[in-house]
Formats: structure tokens, sequence, C-alpha cells
């Protein structure tokens, strides 16, 4: 009995013991539980949505302040105002050429000598016969007189008197046909020396010493630098932006980076039937002398110019009843609808009216589909990174 006793009060206490420590166990458990579970709520608690979405330099643009001209474009080429194609006037051996392509002459300077030997001839055979002519009509002149002194005393007949007349209109006729025939020699003559029209430089020698040329042959081309003509053409239907004087800008193909400046002084009155362009002529000031005929030309006719809100036309879509773009407030994409001015086809720009102002950002190409309220951010793109590393 003793022994059942103690053993009871020896086992007794151990149950209490076990009890404590799995208690224990099961707090810790439960707190760990309560820990974590507080943390996924947390995490829950401070979530945003989907995270922002980057955009890259090239899908944006900021709308500024700038100069914008609109007017029709134009395409065509350059030519001297002033260009002459020298020819000869009679025919012969080149003896000589006295200038080159590219030499600068001046008016009346001889550029070639054509072989005048026959030509010589026929000048002093016509300056002998003017001399001649001209001692008959005096000599007849003289006679007339005399008979009419004699006439008015009664020592001639009538029919003396009217012979003595006859003789001297003759002999004026005769005089005017040698004058003439004297004029023609002494200019053919003239015309052996081969001048130029008007001061310029000399664009082409078409002949050589030991040519023989004939009359009308073409021998040089001649053009005066000092003011240039844009031969170009618009579309018809911007016929009405176009007006006597209005100006041109362009650039040439020797001068890319370099814009010139010239008025439409003519404007063709007809377009034509193939390709329905006008065709129109603008006076350049050629001052400098950089511009030489025959470069391609670019450029329009500047029928407005003014300074406002613009923005480039990519920005801009034109797809619904009313103009709009994507703007980026606040980190969040929103659709605007603009009012739009003038457009500059030049440089595919566009004039905003109304809708936005200078500094907003608007977004182009791909990122122009993004959703209203969606959250952007700008970053580089990854050609700016590799040039940033």
């Amino acid at each position: 009995m003793s022994d059942q006793t103690h053993d009871r009060m020896t086992i007794a206490p151990a149950a209490p013991r076990m009890g404590r420590a799995f208690l224990s166990l099961l707090l810790a458990a439960a707190v760990t539980g309560s820990a974590a579970s507080c943390t996924q709520s947390s995490d829950a608690s401070t979530g945003d949505g989907p995270a922002p979405t980057t955009i890259g330099a090239e899908n944006m643009t900021v709308v500024v302040e700038d100069t914008i001209e609109s007017g029709p474009l134009l395409s065509g080429a350059l030519a001297a105002e002033r260009q002459a194609t020298v020819r000869a006037e009679v025919g012969g051996t080149v003896l000589q050429t006295m200038v080159e392509a590219g030499e600068r002459v001046t008016r009346g300077q001889i550029l070639a000598r054509i072989d005048e030997t026959t030509i010589r001839d026929a000048f002093l055979s016509a300056r002998s016969g003017l001399t001649t002519a001209e001692m008959n009509a005096r000599t007849a002149a003289r006679e007339l007189e005399r008979m009419e002194r004699l006439a008015e005393a009664g020592a001639i007949a009538e029919r003396d008197l009217e012979q003595a007349r006859n003789a001297a209109t003759a002999s004026e006729s005769m005089l005017a046909d040698a004058k003439s025939r004297f004029v023609a020699a002494e200019k053919m003559l003239n015309d052996t020396r081969v001048r130029a029209p008007f001061a310029g430089i000399i664009a082409e020698r078409q002949v050589s010493a030991g040519e023989t040329v004939a009359p009308g042959a073409a021998m040089f081309d001649v053009i005066d630098p000092s003011t240039m003509r844009l031969e170009a053409s618009v579309p018809a239907n911007q016929l009405a932006a176009l007006r006597i004087g209005a100006p041109v800008n362009f650039t040439v193909s020797g001068y890319p980076n370099r814009a010139f400046t010239g008025r439409i002084t003519r404007i063709s009155p007809v377009a034509d039937p193939a390709t329905r362009q006008v065709g129109i002529y603008a006076s350049i000031p050629n001052t400098g002398q950089t511009l030489v005929g025959g470069l391609f030309a670019e450029g329009r006719v500047a029928s407005e110019l003014r300074v406002s809100t613009v923005v480039p036309a990519a920005a801009i879509d034109q797809r619904g009843v009313v103009p709009s773009v994507v703007r980026v407030k606040n980190g969040q994409v929103e659709r605007v609808e603009v009012e739009l001015g003038i457009r500059d086809a030049a440089t595919e720009h566009h004039e905003i009216i109304s809708g936005v102002q200078m500094g907003d950002t608007l977004l182009l190409g791909p990122a122009q589909g993004l959703s209203p309220g969606t959250r952007v951010v700008f970053g580089r793109t990854r050609e700016g990174a590799s040039a940033q590393r």
C-alpha cells in the first residue's frame, strides 16, 4: 500500500509539466502563424496594382512654342536669269578662240575670230561703190542746179530740165543702194569678231580654232550669274496660295544645310495636263555667286508664318471626327481632343490652337495605344543607356 501510494505521488506531478510544455509549443506556433498572417495582410494592404509602364524617349514629345510656316511644296531647278547662246553671224573658218569655259567676260569683249578674207573683199567693193555713188549724186545735183538757173533765164527747154531732175533722182537712189550695201558689208566684217552680248561667265565653248562654222552655228554659252531663276512647279490644287511677290524658301543639292530665299515673279497660266502641276518662276539674288545653274532645288512658297504652339504631326490622331492627342498628366495617360491650325508640310508639324499647353508631354508611336488611366514613367532607351555607359 505504501509503495503504490509512493508511485502515485511520484508520477502525478509529471503530467502538469508535460501539459505546460505542449501549451508553450502551441502558443509559439500560434504567435508565429499570427505574425505570418499579419505580414501577409500588411503586404496585401500596401499593393497598388500593376507596375507603371516605362516610356522611352523615342515614344514621347513635348509641346513647344516655335515658328511654323505653311505653303505649297515645290521642286525644280536653278537657271541663270539672263543667259544667251552666242551664234556665228557669218560662215567661215574659226581662226582663234580667246576665252575658255569658266572665264569672266565683259560686254562687247571679243570671244573668237572668223576668217574675214572673202568678207573683207566684199566690204572693200561696197565701200568703193559707195564712193562712186556719192560722186555721181553730187554731179547730178550740181547739174540739176545749173539747169534750173538756165530754165529760169529761158535758155533751155522744159524737157532738158526734166531730164536733169530724173538724173538727179536716179543718182540719189543709186547712192541709197550703195549705202545699204556698204552697211551690210561692214556689219558682216564686224561679225567676224564674235563678241560677248553682256557681262558674265562663259558657261561652255562649243568651237575650236580651225573648225568651219555656218551662220547660226552655236559657239559659246554665256550666263550672267548675278541673278538666278528658280523654275519649279506646285500642285494645281494649291494655286490659291500663290501670288506674285510671295517669298519662296528652298534648299539646293549643292548646299544641303543652307537655306535660300527668292520671290515669285511669274506664274504659268496653264497647268501641265499630265502632272496637274503649275509652273512658277522665282527670282533669286546671287550676290555671292554661290548658286549655279542646273542645281536641283526643293522648298515651298511661304504663304503664312507665325509663332505658335507646335507639335509633330505624328503625335496627332486624326482618324476620328475630332483630332486628339495622348497626353501624360500626373503620371497617367489621358486622351485629349485638340483644335488644329496650320500645317508645316516641310517639317511635318502642326499648330495646336487649343487642347494642350506648352510643356505638355505627348506620346508617340506604339505608346499612343495605351489605355487612358494607365500609369507611366519615363526612362532611357537602350541606345541611351548604352551611350551613358
